[in-house]
């Protein structure tokens, strides 16, 4: 694989990273300012929304198939 591919695919990685991050706050904002009625539920929704996204994140395999199914860059193998 030449370095453009792997620069390639260590861009499409970070977009990946940074639009789940964007739907996880926006997820949390909508849920403060829209589902919360009072303050215990809006640090409990702005809290754990944040952390469940944390928790629950998806694997860099699970990122791979997706990258290279919409770009068709793929993760460089590694040779020993």
């Amino acid at each position: 694989m030449t370095d453009n591919q792997d620069q390639k695919y260590a861009y499409y990685s970070k977009v990946a990273w940074a639009i789940y991050a964007l739907l996880a706050l926006i997820l949390a904002v909508v849920l403060v300012l829209f589902v919360a009625q009072d303050n215990e539920e809006r640090f409990f929704y702005g809290f754990m929304t944040v952390a469940g996204a944390y928790v629950f994140r998806p694997t860099d395999r699970f990122f791979s198939k997706l990258i290279f199914k919409y770009t068709g860059v793929s993760q460089a193998t590694e040779k020993e």
